[in-house]
């Protein structure tokens, strides 16, 4: 049996991938929780360091790099979206890939199944201020609009204290709500 492949897709609005972000440190207690359950798990792809031309095609011409990026993730069977809570809803970045994934809805096959029919997504949310359910709704909805299996409690976030200063990065231990055993 192959094994299952899962892509992490960091959708922090730190385009510079060697600058840490809490959305990869959340990434990183899914894709833990995920090799633990025997899942391959494919190198963290910083989005913001693309560019995710705007549209709803799956080519937007000339230097797009979402022609390449849709292809990585269609090479998995899971789907890892990571983001952070910005003035209460999911990231710019975040919001860019799932308006390219628009195009699925076009790219049906004989039976009328989108690119995405039989992945599943999952969602790792991190952010100081209030919104992860709604943050979670936004990318759920929009997933599932274009073919994505959403499993149940597929979301993992933190939130700090608003207008905090502490990060989920800077943490010192993992809270039990985030823990994979829960």
């Amino acid at each position: 049996m192959p094994a299952i492949k899962a892509l992490p897709l960091n959708c922090t609005l730190k385009s510079d991938p060697s600058e840490t972000s809490s959305t990869d440190a959340m990434i990183t207690v899914l894709a833990d929780a995920f090799r633990d359950r025997d899942v391959a798990v494919s190198e963290t792809i910083r989005v913001a360091a693309l560019n995710i031309r705007p549209g709803v095609t799956s080519d937007e011409g000339e230097g797009d790099d979402w022609p390449a990026l849709r292809k990585k993730i269609l090479a998995h069977d899971i789907l890892i979206l990571g983001g952070p809570i910005w003035m209460g809803q999911v990231s710019s970045i975040a919001k860019r890939v799932l308006e390219r994934m628009d195009a699925f809805l076009e790219e049906t096959d004989d039976h009328g199944r989108m690119p995405s029919y039989g992945k599943v997504a999952v969602a790792a949310i991190v952010g100081n201020e209030d919104g992860a359910h709604f943050c979670s709704a936004q990318i759920f909805q929009a997933l599932n609009d274009v073919g994505w299996t959403i499993p149940a409690v597929a979301a993992c976030y933190w939130v700090g204290e608003a207008m905090g200063s502490t990060d989920f990065k800077d943490l010192n231990a993992i809270p039990v709500t985030c823990s994979p055993e829960m």
